[in-house]
C-alpha cells in the first residue's frame, strides 16, 4: 500500500519482474482497452510445471501464442497510465450470434454506469441468437429499476462494447445469491434465468434472495 497511486477497482501496474501485458485474439498487442492478459518473461518464483504433466502444463499456458508468450486465462483492461484492471476469465462466454462476448466485460460495462452498485450476467437459451444475456442488476440506493433505466443501462453497454452485448432481460436485484463467503453463485443465476430447477444450495447464504429472483425471472414471461 502507498507504492503506487491507486486508481478504483484496478490492480494498479505490475509488480518489479513481472513483464505483464494484453493481446487481442490474434495475439496482437493492445497497449490501451481490453484484451488477453499475458506475461511476456519469466518471473520470480513462476509455475515451472503441472505435477506429472509436463504437456498439460505447455499445452495449457504456452500453446496459443507461443512458447514466450504465458496465457493468464484472464481478460484484463489496461489504461494509459499502464494500470491494470482483472475482468474475469476468458473461458466465461456467452456466444450471441456467433460473437463471443466475456460475461466479466459485460458486467464491468454495466458496473461502471453511475447509478449500478453490482451485476452479474448469464446466458440463456434464445431461437435467434442461440443465446441472450440476461443481467441480474443492484442499483444504488435510491434509484428506481424501471424500463426508463434498463434502456438507459442498454444503451451504456453499448457505447462501452457494442449493440449485441446488450442485454436482452434485465432483472432488477436487491442482493445477488452469494455463498457464505460472498462469492457469486451464477451457477443458480442460470438456473433462475432458464426456469430450471437449482442445484445444489448447500453454500447459498440466503435463500431468500433467490426465491425473489425466481418470481421476477418468471414474471417476464
Amino acid at each position: 500500500p502507498g507504492v503506487t497511486t491507486a486508481k478504483p477497482g484496478s490492480a494498479t501496474r505490475p509488480l518489479p519482474g513481472i513483464a505483464a501485458g494484453l493481446v487481442d485474439a490474434d495475439g496482437n498487442e493492445v497497449k490501451e482497452g481490453t484484451g488477453i492478459l499475458v506475461i511476456t518473461r519469466p518471473w520470480p518464483s513462476m509455475l515451472r510445471t503441472l505435477y506429472g504433466d509436463d504437456e498439460r502444463y505447455v499445452s495449457t499456458y504456452f500453446d496459443r501464442f507461443g512458447p514466450k508468450t504465458y496465457v493468464v486465462g484472464d481478460a484484463a483492461r489496461r489504461d494509459s497510465d499502464g494500470y491494470f484492471w482483472i475482468i474475469g476469465r476468458t473461458d466465461d462466454v456467452i456466444n450471441v450470434s456467433g460473437h463471443r462476448l466475456s460475461t466479466a466485460e459485460v458486467e464491468s460495462a454495466i458496473t461502471t454506469h453511475d447509478k449500478v452498485a453490482e451485476a452479474a450476467v448469464v446466458a440463456e437459451a434464445d431461437e435467434l441468437t442461440g443465446q441472450a444475456i440476461v443481467a441480474f442488476v443492484t442499483l444504488n440506493a435510491g434509484v428506481e429499476g424501471d424500463s426508463t433505466m434498463a434502456a438507459e443501462i442498454r444503451e451504456h453497454v453499448g457505447s462501452r462494447i457494442g449493440k449485441l452485448a446488450r442485454p436482452k432481460s434485465i432483472i432488477w436485484a436487491d442482493d445477488l445469491p452469494k455463498t457464505r463467503s460472498g462469492k457469486i453463485m451464477r451457477r443458480l443465476l442460470r438456473d433462475i434465468a432458464e426456469g430450471r430447477e437449482l442445484g445444489d444450495v448447500s453454500t447459498l447464504g440466503d435463500p431468500t434472495v433467490v426465491k425473489t429472483l425466481q418470481e421476477k425471472a418468471a414474471a417476464r414471461g
